[in-house]
């Protein structure tokens, strides 16, 4: 029997287990685990790891068993269960993850901050690749045209850890089929590790309204890097203000970037449910 904690995060939730002393073929018991008829149900899988340089280790497993470089809602839940069950001592320390060591923080309250690195642009490194249209390999892709599932769309592409590409609408994202258009995105030839694709409507200089198709997970009611990468590609527009607000179908985060350093997430994260699983 392993005991894990179900929690959430603005409607992102997520297994957590203990995986210290567990060996286990881990994307298999992501498919399970996450599976909303047959099992826990969850946006994902997290696991609590021992680290050679930081405090703790987590790893994050997708509903379709493959795993994530990053994910800021996994990380913001993993933070608070860490303080709250004691594999912590105080409310900052840093966790390695897959893209890198994190610093994070407990704030008053439900809220955890998070630190997501710093976003990277370089077409090489999202990776996306733009072949014989003028993008050179050092050369932002910013508002590139493309048709996807029959409709033209303008993306923006950054890394927060795992590729984005964020498209800014002046149509209701309400209305928009994010799940035709999300899936023929994921997997189009052009990102080599599959993409997260942000559907954006800036409402005013502190506030952006988003829909996110995760990369692995489909469309989910909030992602924290998925923020980010709205976020800084708003930003760098000169379309809102720092820090922003970021308004998801689960609730709202904010985000804040001086331009050039890391991204920093905060919002809710809590536990819903401790249980064991058997199977």
């Amino acid at each position: 029997m392993m005991k894990f904690a179900k929690m959430q995060a603005t409607g992102n939730d997520f297994v957590l287990l203990d995986a210290r002393e567990l060996e286990r073929d881990w994307p298999e018991l992501a498919r399970n685990l996450c599976h909303r008829r047959f099992g826990v149900g969850a946006d994902g899988l997290l696991l609590l790891l021992s680290s050679g340089e930081a405090d703790l280790r987590l790893r994050m497993f997708n509903p379709d068993g493959s795993e994530a470089e990053a994910c800021g809602n996994g990380l913001r839940c993993f933070v608070r269960y860490a303080v709250e069950r004691g594999f912590v001592n105080g409310t900052e320390f840093r966790v390695e993850t897959q893209a890198g060591t994190r610093p994070v923080r407990l704030l008053d309250g439900n809220d955890v901050q998070v630190a997501m690195g710093a976003p990277v642009f370089a077409p090489a490194a999202i990776p996306v690749i733009v072949d014989g249209r003028g993008v050179a390999d050092d050369t932002p892709v910013i508002d590139y045209s493309m048709a996807v599932a029959g409709r033209e769309l303008k993306m923006s592409c950054v890394s927060m850890g795992n590729p984005h590409a964020v498209c800014l609408l002046e149509e209701s994202i309400d209305d928009f089929p994010l799940a035709e258009v999300g899936p023929a995105m994921e997997r189009h030839p052009m990102f080599p590790n599959r993409v997260n694709l942000e559907i954006v409507n800036v409402i005013g200089r502190g506030e952006l309204v988003v829909r996110v198709w995760e990369r692995g997970a489909g469309e989910t009611l909030s992602c924290g890097s998925g923020a980010c990468a709205a976020a800084v590609v708003s930003l760098g527009k000169g379309l809102c203000d720092n820090p922003v607000d970021v308004r998801v179908p689960g609730g709202r985060l904010t985000v804040n970037w001086d331009g050039a350093g890391e991204v920093l997430l905060s919002g809710p994260a809590e536990i819903v449910f401790e249980g064991e699983w058997g199977q």
